[in-house]
């Protein structure tokens, strides 16, 4: 099997000032996502693979380039993949097309990591890695149970009042289907589905299921603080996420 694995980050950010490249519990926020990889490298020998980092911003692809474990490639990010409205999954598609011309091979799987999400362990990405390899999936992604349920307690606004997000009869929440948040950590794409032109669930899309307090959205300085304060928890209680940043060099 042969992995294309892409890091794909932008310039700046309109929430948190420069967020790709801050520093997170003293190392470089996108050197987590690195170390995962790498750490994955280390226990799989047996798969081939190529890393690649997409990014607009030439200080960025410096950093990941320069991680001291992984080798990286990068390709810099067309101008016409850099606004707000672009879809990730373009860029990804970008990277795969930009790869398999440059290595000159095909890829089994393609798996992207958010650069913004370093609580995540080498467990979590097999799972995915596994999961899409064995269903065949358009795309396996990593989700997280969610603390509101529309069937029984999350409500909308109406003309007249408030009413439950999905109408039901449920009196317990444990009567009601199981939801779960997209926390937009791991996604394993076939490779020929990221030419469709769908979205990431528009096809057949597997899930699987994470640490529930281990991804926050970082659209806030607090939540970068936030985050640094689960993360040195978990660090001190739970070796799994401990070695991630132990890893980095």
């Amino acid at each position: 099997m042969k992995i294309l694995f892409t890091v794909c980050g932008r310039a700046g950010s309109k929430g948190i000032k420069n967020k790709n490249l801050r520093q997170f519990c003293g190392k470089p926020l996108a050197c987590y996502t690195l170390s995962a990889i790498d750490l994955y490298i280390k226990r799989h020998p047996e798969v081939q693979y190529d890393v690649v980092a997409n990014s607009d911003s030439l200080e960025l692809l410096k950093l990941l380039t320069d991680n001291g474990m992984i080798a990286v490639d990068t390709i810099v990010r067309d101008a016409s993949l850099s606004g707000d409205s672009v879809g990730k999954i373009d860029v990804i598609k970008d990277c795969l097309e930009k790869m398999k011309e440059r290595k000159k091979c095909d890829y089994d799987m393609v798996v992207d990591l958010d650069l913004t999400s370093p609580l995540r362990t080498v467990e979590d990405l097999e799972k995915v890695i596994e999961k899409e390899k064995a269903t065949g999936a358009d795309v396996t992604t990593t989700v997280a149970t969610a603390r509101r349920n529309p069937y029984f307690n999350q409500v909308m606004k109406t003309d007249h009042g408030a009413r439950k997000v999905i109408a039901s009869n449920f009196t317990a929440r444990q009567q009601a289907p199981e939801i779960f948040d997209m926390n937009a950590s791991i996604y394993a794409y076939r490779p020929d589905f990221l030419y469709s032109g769908k979205g990431v669930l528009s096809g057949y899309c597997e899930i699987v299921e994470m640490y529930d307090t281990g991804i926050l959205d970082l659209d806030h300085e607090n939540d970068f603080i936030l985050m640094e304060v689960i993360a040195r928890y978990l660090f001190e209680n739970e070796p799994a996420f401990n070695k991630i940043g132990n890893n980095i060099k």
